[in-house]
């Protein structure tokens, strides 16, 4: 599957020119915008930002026809020999738009970017822009001592620098040496620097993003993370006043029900009826709050077969362990699936004597995507309409999943 993409260009000063001729991209996924501005500036000369998604044919990704604004950068105008359609668009500011999706906000963020990298002694010889959708907008910049990212956050994200970030007291230290930085809580990209405004400047992560892998390289991941979770237990209440959204016992129920007031919810009802004494019971199977990745799956997960790094920490909360586990192991068949939870089981059961991590991973599996529903509702209640598509449709697939899990 690929994508057919129209780009309706803006000038330097934000003013609209027209629309470029239609053209193809072979990633069908929408928020995917390098290969975008690799053929505008091979079939055309020109260098351009993609702002934000306009509309579609079909109402969700992936694939189709799809419409994005963009912006000329550093040219007054487009060259006389590029031929633009004139047409009506609404450019009419929303109080919902992220910094990155305006005009002008790509711009300002890659230099922040490259005046962040010159103050570390570092000189950037290219720029390429990667991802830009409502969770986030993402960069490439080489220079003279290798690549560096720019990752850009929307509000209800800006927790995840500090996360990656946060000091380790070596003390509480366990088990398994991790890559990334000695001092930081997690195995995380380390950070050159962040603005404190949803900007930060990530070091280069050597390796691939792992998709599709198999039940060892999984169980590996586990193992790796159940040592992170380990010591966050002794921080998680430092995590939760650095601004780690708390989701901690009873207020996950409390925080699933406000996100989704409004929906139509009646699949989950009766799951969302017990949620309360549901999360008492998992309370007293006796496991300690941690820092939950909150999407560990594969594809947050870069590096080799010897050695990974985990990344995109912007779901991250203070909760129940159980839920990566639950989230790491619900692709995969269901004999592997249950080795890999009672590996993480055995952990638990040793570090915490007396602990029931099976009866907690059964109580949660609906919550799980009950949670997840939640999350995508937050998503549309923080995004401009055009950006609707990418969620709209995950908030009823979810509570589904939830009602089935649920059923005895």
């Amino acid at each position: 599957m690929s994508r057919t993409v129209t780009l309706i260009l803006l000038d330097a000063a934000g003013r609209p020119l027209g629309a470029l001729p239609p053209f193809g991209v072979p990633e069908p996924w929408w928020q995917e915008v390098g290969s975008i501005v690799a053929a505008v500036r091979q079939r055309h000369g020109l260098e351009v930002a993609v702002l934000r998604l306009l509309d579609a044919d079909r109402p969700a990704p992936p694939g189709g026809h799809v419409r994005y604004v963009a912006q000329v950068v550093d040219a007054p105008a487009v060259a006389p020999a590029v031929s633009l359609e004139p047409v009506a668009v609404d450019l009419a500011p929303h109080p919902l738009r992220q910094p990155w999706a305006e005009a002008g906000g790509p711009a300002d963020s890659v230099a922040w970017a490259t005046g962040e990298l010159r103050r570390l002694g570092r000189r950037v010889t290219a720029v390429a822009q990667q991802r830009t959708w409502n969770l986030s907008a993402i960069w490439r910049l080489d220079t003279d001592q290798g690549p560096a990212w720019l990752k850009q956050l929307p509000p209800f994200s800006r927790h995840e620098p500090t996360i990656l970030a946060f000091p380790v007291d070596q003390g509480v230290c366990v088990g398994v040496d991790l890559p990334g930085d000695p001092n930081s809580l997690i195995n995380g990209p380390v950070v050159l620097a962040t603005d404190g405004k949803g900007r930060m400047l990530l070091a280069d992560v050597p390796g691939e993003d792992r998709y599709g892998a198999g039940e060892g390289e999984r169980a590996a991941v586990a193992a790796e993370h159940h040592a992170v979770q380990l010591r966050a237990c002794e921080v998680v209440g430092e995590l939760v006043a650095a601004g780690v959204p708390d989701l901690r016992g009873a207020r996950l129920a409390g925080w699933i029900r406000e996100r989704l007031a409004g929906h139509d919810v009646s699949a989950a009802a009766g799951l969302l009826d017990g949620l309360d004494h549901r999360l008492r019971q998992v309370g007293d199977c006796g496991l300690p709050d941690t820092l939950v990745h909150g999407d560990l799956h594969p594809g947050n997960v870069r590096g080799d077969d010897g050695q990974r790094t985990v990344i995109d920490w912007a779901d991250s909360f203070a909760g129940h362990p159980a839920f990566d586990i639950l989230r790491l192991t619900e692709d995969v068949d269901a004999d592997a699936a249950a080795r890999l939870i009672d590996a993480w089981a055995r952990r638990w059961r040793t570090d915490v004597p007396g602990s029931d991590p099976h009866r907690a991973v059964d109580l949660l599996r609906p919550v799980a995507p009950l949670r997840q529903a939640a999350v995508y509702a937050m998503f549309l209640d923080a995004i401009e309409p055009s950006e609707h598509p990418y969620h709209v449709h995950d908030v009823p697939a979810a509570l589904a999943r939830a009602a089935v899990v649920a059923r005895p």
